[in-house]
């Protein structure tokens, strides 16, 4: 038997969608004010190790398996939040220009392709921080809120393809016929 560790894309998918899963939901909760006491800030440990130490090892686990648009993604991410939890803001711009940053990263993940929920996961993390991004540049906290929420629902979809894949659930919807009485056997 081969006591090689597998770093198959499977498994290394699933564990990065739940690093960042957990990672934006705390990030984006704290950023919407919604539990009373919770902050964004709150959530700097968690994004620090979760989001940024352990995606960026999930990224290395990925490539090494062979798999590089998860690599790319996992480690970039796990770069991005890495860097986002150690840094010292000096100002709010500093920290806008930041998060429009991160949310070119995002984007290119989202134009990269993949899979369905990894395309939308991509896409609301993009709106999330493009949203506070300017949110920081325009000193708004209705945009502050807004960018959060954003981040939640991004969390919440990396969460469920992480669950779905688990528990075998349903990650694509059901595609209706093309026309009138064609079937799924054609």
């Amino acid at each position: 038997m081969d006591n090689e560790v597998f770093a198959g894309s499977g498994n290394t998918t699933v564990v990065g969608r739940l690093a960042l899963g957990i990672t934006l939901l705390a990030f984006g909760l704290g950023t919407t004010g919604v539990i009373d006491g919770v902050a964004a800030s709150d959530a700097t440990s968690l994004a620090h190790y979760v989001g940024g130490v352990a995606l960026f090892l999930v990224g290395l686990l990925a490539f090494r398996g062979g798999d590089g648009a998860s690599g790319t993604a996992f480690a970039a991410l796990g770069a991005l939040w890495f860097t986002w939890a150690v840094a010292a803001h000096s100002s709010a711009h500093a920290a806008g220009l930041f998060l429009l940053l991160f949310a070119l990263v995002a984007l290119t993940l989202t134009l990269a392709g993949g899979d369905s929920l990894g395309q939308l996961m991509h896409g609301l993390l993009c709106l999330a921080m493009l949203v506070l991004g300017v949110a920081a540049f325009a000193d708004s906290s209705a945009l502050t809120k807004a960018g959060g929420w954003a981040a939640v629902a991004s969390g919440a979809v990396a969460w469920y393809a992480a669950t779905a894949a688990l528990a075998h659930w349903p990650t694509v919807l059901p595609r209706r016929a093309a026309g009138r009485g064609v079937t799924a056997t054609g």
